[in-house]
């Protein structure tokens, strides 16, 4: 799966307004829950890159990759802001 797909698979659980997505679950619960799930996995990513293996690294970095999209997506901040954003700092 590539992170296209991922927002993809975001995207649609939200226009789905499936009940029990986590994903709904997560934007529902507001700004502060988000950051705060977000800082979580950035946490475990960094302990993990520090101490733990590399599979457990790359999950870990898998997690942050989601919440980034499910925060990105709650701010309305879409790819295509950011692919923008990377053209200006090339």
């Amino acid at each position: 799966m590539k992170i296209e797909d991922l927002n993809k698979i975001i995207n649609n659980r939200i226009k789905s307004r499936k009940k029990n997505s986590y994903t709904n679950e997560l934007l529902k619960s507001g700004p502060k829950k988000i950051a705060q799930k977000f800082g979580e996995e950035a946490s475990e990513l960094i302990i993990d890159f520090l101490k733990g293996s590399k599979k457990r690294t790359t999950e870990e970095a898998v997690d942050v990759i989601y919440h980034l999209l499910v925060l990105l997506k709650s701010k309305k901040i879409t790819m295509n802001d950011i692919y923008k954003e990377m053209d200006k700092r090339k």
